[in-house]
């Protein structure tokens, strides 16, 4: 029988976004953007700092989206359900091609704390397939430290570095976007970065007449539209977490009837991953006893199949 730290539970129903931050009549004022922003990041603090059972997988999920829309930059067109497959079906050490490299380059955003150190940013640099001098990312460093003196609001601050990354190197905005929302985070004190600004890169946020040339970082109206999306994207981490409460909750109630050997290190990895491969194999589980598992977590409606295929199939919450 496997025993879970009931401390683990979401304790409620995740907060969500006020509909009035998120509907509006046409492109709202500065002010008004920053204030919605304001709004809806509020709400998005408490769960960014809280850590229930779900809080690992809710992050990678995130930083699957921004992924996604990070291959149109890329100039890839890879989708979510291809980036899944290049990390998680690929052996144990292998490369997992320059798609599954920048999936990576999120997930490590979205798993560790908020700090740039030039060794940093040149590993993410190579991941997301960029080079810079050393002298030019220490100075990078310096401007991000001197972001987080400023006490600029942290939307603002957000926005600022992305712009300052594409007025250096314009061929290097994807990057710009993962710098802003480890900057968001430095910004209101998370523990850990949350991957939202760029999956609504290319959302109507940035296109507020319904089409046309996308805003770009440092063109007019910029900072308004950083705010904008950053309350689409809370709206939708919200939603995302929701989401995925109810279903960690759902897991967590029938974890004491899973009687397989290796059964806790498959709930664990659900608990933290965005998928699992249903070929699992572990120190205590065989290819056949991690199959019979996930067969008897779907039959129990604990897990979804989300590759929607008969084989190489991956599991999740």
């Amino acid at each position: 029988m496997i025993r879970l730290d009931p401390a683990t539970a979401s304790s409620g129903a995740p907060p969500s976004v006020p509909a009035w931050a998120i509907t509006s009549a046409g492109a709202p004022s500065d002010g008004a953007a920053a204030f919605r922003a304001g709004a809806a990041l509020g709400v998005l603090d408490t769960l960014a700092r809280a850590q229930p059972a779900w809080a690992g997988v809710w992050r990678q999920r995130l930083a699957l989206s921004c992924a996604a829309a990070s291959m149109r930059l890329a100039g890839r067109a890879e989708d979510a359900a291809a980036l899944r497959d290049a990390w998680y079906l690929r052996p144990a050490g292998a490369d997992s091609g320059p798609a599954g490299t920048i999936f990576g380059a999120w997930r490590q955003l979205a798993g560790q704390p908020p700090v740039a150190t030039p060794d940093r940013l040149e590993k993410i640099l190579d991941q997301l397939g960029f080079h810079w001098e050393s002298a030019a990312l220490a100075d990078l460093c310096r401007d991000i430290e001197n972001l987080a003196r400023s006490q600029r609001p942290a939307p603002f601050a957000a926005a600022a570095i992305v712009a300052h990354v594409v007025a250096m190197r314009p061929d290097a905005e994807l990057f710009g976007w993962w710098l802003a929302d480890l900057v968001l985070a430095q910004s209101l004190g998370w523990p850990q970065p949350l991957p939202l600004l760029m999956a609504q890169a290319f959302g109507p946020a940035f296109r507020p007449d319904g089409g046309g040339k996308r805003i770009r970082p440092g063109d007019k109206n910029f900072e308004r539209a950083v705010c904008v999306a950053l309350v689409h994207a809370a709206a939708d981490a919200c939603r995302l977490a929701t989401e995925l409460s109810r279903r960690a909750a759902k897991l967590l109630a029938v974890a004491p009837k899973l009687r397989s050997k290796g059964a806790g290190e498959v709930v664990f990895l659900l608990f933290n991953e965005d998928a699992v491969s249903g070929s699992l194999t572990t120190k205590n589980l065989s290819r056949f006893a991690s199959r019979r598992l996930f067969e008897r977590l779907q039959q129990l409606e604990a897990v979804r199949e989300l590759s929607d295929r008969p084989t190489f199939r991956l599991f999740g919450l």
